[in-house]
């Protein structure tokens, strides 16, 4: 017979936020671990998943270039995309009937478990977009949110990210758990993600929010200690101070490689005659090349760009983990203070107007600066975003463009995706049951599938 599980995600937690979580803390020691390379939130989480590296699992980023499709997609949400058995398989090979509830972890729709929620916004047709939440079964949302209210969606990303979402999941997991029971419970709580990247993790923010994501924590930990779940705690990467932004893109341009077509006098991206472009995220970028004779001039040019810290070639993807047909022919790892904008436009009257949106969908790259009300003029910024809001109440088009540009990209503290330099900084596993052995003083992101069977009673 199994032995319930709950496995928390604290994105961002390292051993020098423990120090200001203790009721986290009091789970067990904490325990390096290793992540994958890029350590961003879809690889690392796919990797927890599968026990597979981005080179058996698929998932090289947070997004890329769909080559079949001719699209760049940042944050799909089908688990089709995620290849390798997966950790629900696996409990169920060995344990027929074995239940799970996913609670926001990425790739969750579509997914075979037996309880999912995940953020969906509601699109209207008339272009607003209003908060909301993605279960299945159906009826599990209303059960939901009539307890819980409606999914504080604009508290999830943007620039209003903060302690909300995170305690609406929690106290989501908290009622699946106590009213269905599932075997396994994955929830994933992205407090720490914002005020790491807002302010570094060195800020007092940063220990702020780790007091706080803590309180929020506690009920949960008591919720899971009264059922006789085992309790794991883990984090997907560490996040480091940085506070210099790579315009690999506009380097692209520059030499006459990246194309872009215009409408309306704005400039998109244009991936279908670009000879190479790049697919920003966080501390790594994906850069495309459509002929393989560029490859080498290519790499020669982003190797010259400062704030570049390595450019990985078929061997250096190969060496990573990373030799996937969905990763880029070079991929671009930044030096430890630096990140890769998405940007692309060389005059900022071009720009597209989702530019200064909170648009994680249409930027064809990562873009943190939405974590920021617009640096440059923060209070124009809110002004405008008032009167978004003031048209969207009474049913009128909006646009809330309150990010920053330049200023906005500047103002940014923290990033994330590279193999973590000290252990300080990266990311941890903890546990509460003391019977569990590890083999080594740390923790491989590829042997975290393993291990939860184990403590579930189901390995192999």
């Amino acid at each position: 017979m199994s032995k319930p599980l709950l496995v928390l995600d604290v994105v961002g937690l390292t051993p020098r936020l423990l120090a200001y979580m203790p009721r986290l803390a009091a789970l067990g020691s904490a325990v390096p671990l290793e992540p994958v390379l890029p350590a961003v939130t879809c690889s690392v989480q796919s990797t927890f998943l599968t026990g597979e590296p981005p080179s058996g699992h698929g998932i090289v980023g947070n997004g890329w270039y769909f080559r079949d499709l001719g699209e760049i997609f940042l944050w799909r949400q089908h688990n089709a995309l995620v290849g390798g058995e997966k950790l629900w398989h696996a409990a169920r090979r060995l344990s027929p009937g074995y239940t799970v509830a996913n609670v926001c972890w990425w790739y969750a729709m579509g997914a075979d478990v037996d309880w999912t929620v995940t953020p969906r916004p509601i699109y209207y047709s008339d272009g607003r977009k209003e908060p909301d939440c993605y279960t299945h079964p159906p009826a599990l949302h209303d059960e939901l949110t009539s307890k819980l209210g409606e999914f504080p969606l604009f508290t999830y990303w943007g620039p209003g990210a903060g302690l909300p979402s995170s305690a609406w999941i929690a106290r989501a997991a908290e009622q699946i758990m106590t009213e269905k029971n599932p075997d396994l419970t994955l929830v994933y709580l992205p407090h720490l993600d914002y005020d790491l990247q807002r302010f570094g993790p060195s800020s007092r923010a940063a220990a702020d929010a780790a007091a706080a994501l803590d309180e929020v924590i506690a009920p949960l930990l008591d919720a899971a200690r009264a059922r006789g779940a085992t309790t794991v705690a883990l984090s997907e990467y560490g996040i480091t101070d940085a506070r210099r932004p790579v315009d690999v893109n506009r380097l692209l341009r520059s030499e006459g490689l990246l194309n872009v077509y215009t409408q309306d006098g704005m400039e998109y991206l244009d991936p279908w005659t670009s000879r190479a472009f790049a697919v920003a995220d966080h501390q790594i970028a994906h850069v495309y090349v459509r002929d393989p004779a560029d490859v080498p001039a290519v790499q020669k040019l982003c190797a010259g760009l400062a704030g570049v810290g390595e450019v990985l070639d078929e061997a250096g993807k190969a060496r990573y983990g990373l030799d996937h047909e969905r990763s880029g022919e070079l991929v671009l790892l930044a030096e430890p203070d630096a990140w890769f904008t998405y940007y692309y436009w060389l005059d900022d009257a071009r720009r597209p107007d989702f530019a200064q949106l909170v648009e994680i969908h249409r930027k064809p790259g990562y873009d943190p600066a939405e974590l920021l009300f617009d640096p440059a003029n923060p209070g124009a910024a809110k002004a405008r975003a008032g009167v978004a809001l003031a048209r969207k109440k009474l049913g009128m088009r909006y646009l809330m463009s309150v990010v920053g540009l330049d200023a906005g990209a500047r103002a940014v503290r923290g990033s994330h995706g590279l193999l973590p330099s000290t252990v300080d900084d990266g990311p941890v596993w903890l546990c509460d049951d003391p019977a569990l052995s590890l083999d080594s003083a740390s923790v491989k992101a590829t042997e975290v599938k393993a291990l939860l069977l184990r403590l579930a009673g189901l390995a192999d």
